[in-house]
């Protein structure tokens, strides 16, 4: 009978426990054994639970270990004279060249000198206004340019054109829910730039997405935390009668997620705000009915100050002794008079109101 490769332990080297079935791995004579650290006397050291409460966990931070600094360059002036110098060399390399091949000399100094003439080329660079030049040496970052002009720097430094120039964008479009839970759709508009171009360059893959979907993530959670209309409620920071409230709170927060990208948030306003198709006629109606009860209340106001205003009159000029029911009736005709929507016909009593 072969002999069982998994050793005696038993079939694919599973070997009875107490406490279930122990795996015995095939024993090799080319590994040397070490002994466990925990021997079978000590009792294995319990397992923590892990905490189940992640409702307090904080979001990652990022850390900015990148930072825009000047990279060195030739001011204008000073790359002209270069251009210049560069160009004599080239001249001359030109002329030894020639004169070494008509006289069957050595070329390998005017081949030299043409090179030196022709390497430094790559490192002239013309930033245009509002631009700059984030420089790159063999993979590192060495710095950015602001300066405008014609500049020289590292010549073995790759060059890479950003923008700084101010610039907005619109959001989609989006169907929001607020802090009520009614659907409303809305938009806004970002006005922003480039602050520290090194972390727009290497600290996110592309930093015009990034914002682009930071806003739009940003203004859902702004909207979401606000009632549309206040209501009934007093101190409540409405999106429709607070809006320089959550505009700055929307910049405060899209501020805040693309900080990481080196951008700076000049501006963000909500551009559109409206309750969503299925729901605006319902809440035309709420808001009409909330608009003729505020009138009613306005009217109903001013004509009892008129009605009083009435009887404290006739009554300081002893123009007519009313008592209590001449006086509630009275009180009854102005109201319905004052109060009513409709055209008041006049009527005439001709009896007593005893009668």
């Amino acid at each position: 009978m072969p002999e069982n490769p998994f050793g005696p332990s038993g079939k694919d080297g599973f070997k009875p426990h107490a406490n279930g079935p122990h795996i015995v791995p095939p024993h090799n004579p080319d590994i040397p054994q070490h002994p466990s650290p925990q021997s079978a006397e000590q009792p294995a050291a319990p397992v923590q639970p892990l905490a189940s409460n992640t409702s307090h966990r904080q979001p990652p931070t990022v850390e900015h270990t990148i930072q825009e600094r000047k990279a060195w360059h030739l001011p204008t002036w000073a790359s002209f004279l270069l251009v210049l110098a560069l160009v004599a060399v080239f001249g001359i390399a030109i002329w030894l060249l020639t004169v070494s091949v008509e006289t069957d000399s050595s070329v390998a100094f005017p081949v030299i000198l043409l090179v030196l003439a022709l390497l430094p080329t790559s490192g002239f660079h013309i930033v245009q206004p509002g631009h700059t030049k984030v420089l790159v040496f063999f993979g590192k970052y060495v710095g950015t340019i602001r300066d405008t002009g014609f500049i020289f720097a590292n010549p073995f430094a790759k060059g890479t054109k950003m923008s700084v120039r101010v610039r907005n964008f619109e959001t989609n479009e989006l169907k929001i829910n607020d802090l009520d839970g009614n659907p409303v759709t809305t938009a806004a508009i970002v006005v922003w730039t480039v602050a520290d171009t090194a972390r727009a360059s290497f600290a996110v893959e592309n930093y015009e997405e990034f914002i682009y979907a930071q806003s739009e993530s940003a203004l859902r959670h702004v909207i979401s935390g606000h009632p549309y209309d206040e209501g009934n409620r007093q101190d409540v920071v409405s999106l429709r009668g607070s809006t320089d409230e959550v505009s700055q709170e929307l910049a405060d927060e899209v501020s805040a997620r693309v900080a990481a990208a080196g951008i700076q948030v000049i501006e963000a306003r909500i551009s559109s705000l409206a309750y969503a198709p299925e729901i605006a006629q319902a809440m035309l109606q709420r808001q009409q009915a909330a608009a003729v009860v505020a009138a009613r209340e306005r009217i109903v106001e001013g004509a009892v100050s008129m009605v009083e205003e009435a009887l404290d009159r006739l009554e300081a000029q002893d123009i007519v002794e009313l008592d209590d029911e001449r006086r509630a009736s009275m009180v009854s005709n102005l109201l319905v008079v004052l109060c009513s929507d409709n055209h008041v016909s006049p009527v005439v009593n001709t009896g007593s109101l005893y009668n």
